[in-house]
């Protein structure tokens, strides 16, 4: 076995300049995403999120993102799991995106909003019934056992059929961003880090960051 000290790999696929960046951070998020998706890189759209709760004590989690656009960026969740209970108390998170075939990562920082209703009906309704139906099945984060889960998912499956509703614990968060970096792996860890700020103008200053 490999001694941990001595894994590593060496970054060369790439570079990234202020001079080659998009002024805006959201169409250079969907550049990268878009360079993502066409190397085959597997589920681009999975992010960790970074909470914490009202205490301070952080929490980690890989979701999906299911939105992206000028307003920020939107996952979906129950209201009331461990995530949930964070964000009530606490309503700023961290993002980031790791695609390791390309050397990238994309970080995200900023306060969280609610999606509105119509939002989270819209995707709520987008997905398949199965998961639907799980939304209804599961109390996200609190103790069960399989066995209960399992009758739960019977008992809405039978309740609602092909056609759930959206649980009202059930729906979207935006994360509206302050920060976003875009990190490239380069030789001798010499990383490529270019972060942009908003301004409390709503516009954006890009800074380089030191490796």
């Amino acid at each position: 076995m490999t001694s941990l000290a001595d894994l590593r790999q060496a970054y060369a696929r790439g570079a990234l300049n202020e001079a080659d960046v998009d002024v805006d951070p959201i169409s250079q998020f969907e550049k990268w995403f878009a360079e993502a998706q066409a190397a085959e890189v597997p589920e681009p759209n999975a992010m960790s999120l970074a909470t914490a709760d009202a205490r301070g004590r952080p929490s980690n989690r890989i979701v999906l993102v299911k939105g992206v656009d000028a307003r920020g960026f939107v996952f979906f969740t129950n209201y009331e799991s461990s995530k949930g209970n964070d964000l009530a108390g606490n309503p700023y998170a961290s993002l980031l995106f790791f695609w390791q075939p390309l050397e990238r990562q994309v970080r995200i920082e900023g306060r969280i909003e609610k999606t509105s209703a119509e939002e989270s009906d819209a995707y709520f309704h987008s997905r398949p019934v199965g998961s639907r139906i799980g939304a209804w099945a599961s109390n996200q984060s609190r103790v069960t056992d399989k066995a209960t889960l399992e009758a739960n998912e019977a008992r809405f499956a039978a309740q609602y059929g092909d056609n759930p509703p959206r649980p009202p614990q059930w729906g979207g968060y935006r994360v509206v961003p302050e920060t976003i970096e875009f990190w490239q792996g380069r030789p001798s860890r010499l990383h490529d880090r270019i972060k942009y700020l908003r301004t409390p103008q709503g516009t954006w200053n890009i800074v380089r960051l030191s490796p």
